[in-house]
């Protein structure tokens, strides 16, 4: 069976290194000469991995400044996100292996210089069509980054050491994912949005000299060849599926709403499907292929970009599905929330970032306590309890935008929300990898951030996708009660979103501002609506839609969360028939214990010292929690 980077259980070589072997797990690990630079090593390779987690968060606060600044559409807006999630998707896993292969400090390096190259294409951007090319190359340094980082502190820490190695990573990983909203906010109300990716600059350049004086080289030649097959056929089909969500409100999703010219090449209104439909179609067929090419490499023992034969264990199984829940949910939230808080609410982006912080701060405080919780009531109920947060939350928030209650009220929401993440991320790793034997650790783990990284994108396609479907007639009913006659908000409607939100932001400042407006320069028939109503209620009407379409976004990544909620049911039905002796083989609902690569059984969570996190940094908490 193949395995990737992420938890290195066959002989690695490193370079300047001795190696010794664990002969109670069969596991070679390594002493190094220089014992006394690992913890310099550690820092160093937190704070590469911080850039990568910090990402996530400070792009997202910014993001409606982004938006007004290069007048960017909301289908746009999305692809800033979604695109970087699915090319760090599409290469995590072939980037692990090729760490495994010609080093994975080399890699690392190479992984930061890219990501810098991304951040200065990002920050010189003067349009969106560069921008989203910047994210893109961000998403490769990423990608690259990730698994060999995680390695690489897994090769070089053992036994006590490496959970003291993991209890500081997670805390680096925690407060940089708490920091992020304000630090996003800040840098974007004081100077501008490119700083956000300037910022990347130094930290990265000091990191790659830190690696090269600090970082022991390490790698595995036991591991050769690429799934360049499965490369290609994940990228593609999950590229194209994400296209198709994002794209189907604009180009529309069964009937063509208007001619597409892409590379010179023109699909008429007048063709019988819309273009999203037939590469919808597409990716699915992309996707079936994907699946069977995986299927019959894992049978032929070649490597695989998914070893699906981890799918005949129930709990990895329901467990992915709720770890791809909690990801949709996640960037759902992260996606729409800024904008809303900034357009509906009328936050500053600085307020914003504090709401924003909210959710972060609840998951730093329960990630922290989630160790206690899962000894008391178990680690499948612990994620069954922290889903449930998650989802009476997300719903609570909803009705909180909906209504147009306060920001602090929306905030108090996300404490709840980030509690239940911090709960259920926290013990998904363990409970998900609980029944994998431990030969196959790694590409399980592995497969776990894949899927979170695919559910980063989903969420935030969803979000986009809901909100321009609800928008324009959330906003045309609001202006209509407040007196506008039949036809008259129609214009205003599709400009707010086209402008994903940051028209209401002008017309709250010109309008309660004081500004008059020019009938005679007034494409949006602002005029003719003010005749109707009083600046304030025109303003009142677009907050107030905005808000609806925000709720209605919200529900949808409740929607996956129910579904995640599910999975977790099934995990604790699984753990409790373990428990109550109804043991069968793989594939059924009772699952037999693990077993090692000799056969010889192994405890749950038999991965030993922190490795199951190892497996997986998409979530900061998780690496807190496998410290402790």
């Amino acid at each position: 069976m193949s395995h990737t980077c992420f938890v290195p259980h066959h002989p690695t070589e490193t370079d300047g290194q001795l190696k010794a072997a664990d002969n109670t797990s069969g596991v070679t690990i390594m002493t190094t000469s220089k014992s006394n630079t690992r913890w310099f090593a550690l820092t160093t390779l937190a704070a590469g991995l911080a850039m990568i987690v910090l990402d996530g968060t400070i792009v997202g606060i910014a993001l409606p400044t982004i938006i007004a600044d290069l007048n960017l559409d909301l289908s746009t807006a999305q692809w800033i996100n979604a695109l970087y999630a699915v090319v760090f998707a599409a290469l995590l896993m072939s980037c692990g292996r090729w760490g495994d292969l010609v080093g994975r400090r080399r890699i690392f390096t190479g992984g930061i210089a890219v990501f810098i190259a991304g951040s200065v294409i990002a920050a010189l951007s003067p349009n969106a069509a560069l921008l989203i090319f910047a994210r893109a190359v961000q998403g490769v340094g990423g990608a690259m980054v990730l698994p060999s980082s995680l390695a690489t502190v897994n090769a070089t820490f053992r036994g006590r050491d490496r959970a003291i190695a993991f209890g500081i990573w997670g805390a680096i990983m925690a407060g940089v994912a708490a920091i992020g909203p304000l630090l996003g906010a800040w840098l974007t109300q004081t100077w501008s949005w490119p700083w956000i990716f300037w910022v990347n600059v130094p930290i990265g350049a000091l990191v790659i000299v830190a690696a090269i004086a600090f970082v022991d080289e390490t790698r595995s030649p036991s591991e050769s060849g690429f799934d360049f097959t499965g490369l290609v056929l994940s990228a593609a089909g999950f590229g194209a599926l994400v296209f198709a969500i994002i794209e189907g409100p604009t180009y529309g999703w069964f009937s063509p709403r208007e001619d597409v010219s892409v590379l010179g090449l023109t699909w008429k209104v007048s063709n019988p499907v819309s273009l999203t439909a037939v590469i919808g179609f597409v990716a699915l067929v992309l996707i079936a292929a994907f699946v069977v090419t995986q299927r019959r490499r894992t049978k032929l023992n070649q490597p695989v970009i998914i070893d699906l034969s981890l799918l005949s264990f129930p709990t990895f199984r329901w467990g992915n599905l709720a770890a791809m829940a909690v990801a949709v949910g996640e960037f759902a939230l992260v996606f729409i929330l800024p904008l809303y808080l900034m357009s509906a609410a009328g936050l500053s982006i600085m307020q914003a970032g504090w709401a924003l912080a909210a959710m972060a701060a609840g998951a730093f405080v329960s990630g922290g306590s989630a160790r206690f919780i899962a000894q008391k009531l178990g680690a499948a109920k612990a994620v069954l309890l922290g889903l449930s947060l998650e989802v009476v939350a997300v719903f609570a928030t909803a009705v909180v935008v909906y209504q147009g209650r306060s920001a602090l009220v929306v905030a108090a929401c996300l404490v709840v929300y980030g509690t239940g993440l911090g709960i259920a991320s926290a013990q998904l790793t363990s409970t998900v990898l609980a029944d994998i034997p431990v030969a196959q650790s790694g590409q399980g783990s592995a497969t776990q951030s894949t899927v979170r990284q695919l559910g980063s994108a989903l969420g935030t396609a969803l979000a986009g996708t809901i909100v321009a479907a609800t928008l324009p007639s959330a906003i045309v009913n609001q202006l209509e009660r407040a007196g506008a006659g039949l036809g008259e908000a129609d214009r205003l409607a599709e400009a707010v979103t086209g402008s994903v939100g940051s028209l209401i932001i002008q017309l709250r400042s010109a309008l309660l501002g004081g500004a008059p407006v020019n009938p005679n320069a007034d494409p949006l028939g602002v005029s003719q609506l003010l005749t109707h109503m009083s600046e304030h209620e025109l303003v009142a009407a677009l907050e107030t839609g905005f808000g609806h379409a925000t709720a209605f976004a919200l529900v949808g990544a409740g929607v996956f969360l129910i579904a995640g909620l599910l999975g977790a049911l099934q995990i604790v039905r699984i753990s409790a028939q373990r428990a109550a002796g109804g043991v069968s083989g793989e594939g059924s609902d009772s699952v037999a214990p693990a077993r090692d690569a000799s056969g010889s059984k192994v405890a749950d969570n038999a991965i030993s010292d922190a490795d199951s996190s190892a497996g997986d940094c998409s979530r900061p908490v998780e690496l807190v929690a496998a410290a402790e």
